[in-house]
């Protein structure tokens, strides 16, 4: 076929209407979205191709969005087309409403702005640094699983607490115990409540007092309050030891405490994250102010601690399962680590763990969906997508595709390969997101996941009890049932 016919034939194929499921009279897929939104979608993908159209609620409140599904797709909406595809969606204004304009919510200048002020808390030497906090927070549940009567825990709980124990310690250091209790209470409901209001067809004001207004306004409240207490009494702090205004751009340099980097020594000199975030200052002295500086770390709270629990949660959980898979990563997290406290250079020793890691990710993302609205008509994997649309990506359809992905329910860690992934189209795989937006903490989250994998492994062995699992769409992917494991205490 001639390049010109080509052109023609693509042009074409992109006037055709989109395709997708009818669903029912009155309502279209809504039912079949909200009861089991990652079904409804390989549904979709297999009967109607990698771009689908959904309608969904009844006449007159009826939404319409388009899902893509092909890794070529992904690559247009997250990379080469980023600029047309901005989070303006209803979901991300009420998640924006609810934990502040961080830098997963925020656009065009503000974000921009952010990122330039805090890409140097997240260099490879710095997220390297983290590793000391994750060590001690490995150590601590080690201690409490012996203990544990009959052995048996619910790792998809246990990695949610430790996930979040970690990140509130690299946050916060020496105030991790004044944040934990506070955000493990507070974040599910704010999930439920960011979730119903994103994706009503109606949204009554916030101000009404419905009793789901409430509980959303009463979890809201806690978190503010928490996160101000603290960020104010380091200020404080830092006015009566005079280190106040102190940090660069480029390093953030004389920050790394008596530690050395990621000492997290406590508040005074030290260098956990809050830290380094107050003292974070641009070339024209620009700084976050407080409200900045909560809204950050009410973001990398959520970020750091529910994509981390679920990975690591559904890693354990696989290996559990798979006797073959688990000696292999047992034997290695012997063979490295030694009886002794891991460090960020073992992460690139530890190849094995890295891939069971990663597969539980391609079979199991924390982000299984994510939204965007285009600004202008484009044309995404041959179709037009238009002006205004909702757009919907779902790794969780991605990483399960049968044209990328041989026996795709299989847990197969050696699909991660490096001559593997090679041959791989870039957004085959993508639990970070990707292009000028990807995750700012990807390397922390494969940081943190790779060391606790091989730590508690090292200590324990591993047998699942629950065979199965029901899951649910949240702001991530959320476990509904138990995922309880056997612990065996190793010699």
């Amino acid at each position: 076929m001639t390049q010109t016919a080509a052109a023609a034939t693509a042009a074409a194929a992109a006037t055709k209407r989109i395709p997708g499921p009818l669903g029912l009279p009155l309502v279209g897929s809504l039912f079949d979205l909200t009861r089991r939104p990652l079904r409804t979608y390989l549904d979709a993908r297999r009967d109607y191709g990698d771009v689908v159209r959904f309608a969904a609620g009844p006449p007159g409140l009826r939404a319409e969005f388009y899902a893509v599904f092909s890794p070529e797709g992904a690559h247009q909406v997250l990379g080469s087309q980023a600029a047309n595809f901005r989070k303006d969606n209803s979901f991300y204004d009420e998640l924006r409403t609810s934990l502040g304009n961080g830098l997963l919510t925020s656009q065009d200048g503000d974000y921009q702005r952010q990122r330039r002020l805090i890409q140097p808390l997240f260099t490879r030497r710095r997220v390297d640094g983290y590793a000391r906090a994750v060590g001690l927070e490995c150590r601590v549940l080690a201690d409490r699983w012996r203990a544990v009567p009959g052995g048996v825990v619910d790792v998809a709980e246990e990695m949610s607490r430790f996930a979040l124990r970690t990140v509130s310690r690299i946050l916060f250091g020496a105030d991790v115990e004044a944040a934990v209790e506070v955000v493990h209470r507070s974040f599910p409901v704010i999930g439920e409540f960011v979730l119903e209001r994103g994706f009503a067809p109606v949204r009554l004001p916030r101000s009404w007092p419905t009793p789901s207004n409430r509980r959303g306004a009463e979890a809201r409240g806690d978190l503010y309050a928490v996160c101000d207490r603290i960020i104010a009494e380091r200020a404080r702090r830092a006015e009566r030891s005079g280190t106040a205004g102190v940090g660069a751009v480029d390093g953030l340099e004389g920050l790394d405490g008596p530690g050395g980097p990621g000492g997290l020594d406590g508040p005074d000199g030290s260098d956990d994250l809050l830290e380094l975030l107050t003292r974070a200052r641009g070339e024209d002295g620009e700084r976050l102010d407080p409200d900045e500086l909560r809204d950050q770390v009410l973001i990398f709270l959520l970020a750091g601690h529910e994509t981390t629990a679920t990975s690591l949660a559904f890693a354990l959980f696989l290996l559990a399962k798979h006797p073959e898979q688990r000696r292999l990563a047992r034997a290695e997290a012997d063979a490295v680590l030694a009886g002794r406290e891991p460090g960020a250079a073992d992460l690139e020793a530890l190849p094995y763990l890295t891939r069971v890691l990663k597969e539980a990710m391609r079979l199991y993302p924390a982000a299984s969906q994510m939204g965007r609205r285009s600004v202008e008509e484009s044309v995404v994997d041959g179709h037009v997508i238009p002006a205004g649309a909702q757009v919907i990506l779902a790794p969780w359809v991605t990483h399960r595709h049968p044209g990328h992905w041989e026996e795709p329910d299989r847990f197969d860690p050696d699909r991660f390969l490096p001559e593997r992934e090679k041959e791989r189209h870039r957004y085959a795989w993508y639990p970070f997101g990707g292009g000028p937006r990807a995750c700012i903490g990807q390397h922390f989250s494969m940081l943190e996941s790779v060391l606790a994998l091989g730590s508690l492994l090292r200590e324990f062995d591993l047998e699942a009890i629950d065979r199965g699992v029901r899951l649910s769409q949240g702001i991530t992917l959320q476990v509904k049932s138990p995922m309880r494991v056997r612990l065996t205490p190793r010699e």
